[in-house]
């Protein structure tokens, strides 16, 4: 979905010149020092780069529910699974699963072009059932870059064991909140979208995946859509 890569890729020096900050400069991973504009790009830079990394991710949701996210570089795999479904984008096939009553129903459709990148699918699929990811995040960054009135507060924290820096972006339209650690994944987020007050926070993460995560849940009827090869 390029439109998503597109939208990570908005936060320009020229738009976010017209931001209001407040806060220290932060340091890069070298040590340089970045100015407020230099470091809301960096915020952007760190997620899409680990649209193509190798990394596994458990999210705590509001309600003591979980989430997980996983995927893979070789071969290119990525799988979003929330407590009522489950996505999974490989370059075989897209599974699409949904929990209802306590009954799990998958469909195997064919693949899709994902451009190197199975997860933007995966997140776009995500966000249609108002969760939480990284692009729809950014894409709150993005607006606050538009806004003038925008003021935006940087500090460092340490999420699930893992340097992050976090932004308190403050709007007449919304506030929000949000975490992105070195490794460029979404540490925490609180604020809300779609009309929807919502949080999640990094609780696991690993750089290495576990290939079962790519599996249909346990006990789930299948259905295979694809068209069979002649």
């Amino acid at each position: 979905m390029p439109a998503v890569s597109t939208t990570l890729r908005m936060l320009s020096v020229s738009v976010i010149a017209s931001l209001t900050v407040t806060g220290c400069q932060t340091l890069d991973d070298a040590g340089r020092a970045l100015g407020h504009s230099d470091l809301v790009n960096d915020l952007a830079a760190r997620m899409d780069g680990a649209l193509t990394a190798t990394w596994a991710a458990e999210y705590q949701l509001p309600g003591g529910r979980t989430a997980s996210v996983a995927q893979t570089k070789t071969p290119l795999r990525s799988a979003y699974t929330w407590p009522d479904g489950k996505i999974t984008v490989t370059q075989e096939s897209v599974t699409r699963c949904e929990t209802t009553a306590g009954r799990t129903a998958c469909t195997v459709l064919p693949p899709e072009l994902t451009a190197g990148k199975p997860s933007v699918l995966v997140w776009t699929e995500a966000e249609k059932r108002g969760l939480v990811t990284p692009p729809a995040v950014m894409g709150l960054l993005t607006d606050a870059a538009l806004d003038p009135d925008a003021v935006i507060t940087q500090s460092d924290t340490t999420v699930a064991g893992h340097h992050a820096t976090c932004v308190d972006v403050k709007r007449s339209t919304g506030d929000f909140a949000t975490c992105v650690t070195t490794e460029g994944v979404l540490g925490s987020f609180s604020g809300t979208l779609a009309g929807t007050a919502t949080e999640v926070t990094l609780s696991r993460y690993t750089e290495s995946v576990d290939p079962a995560a790519f599996d249909v849940p346990a006990g789930a009827g299948v259905v295979d859509r694809r068209t069979a090869a002649p």
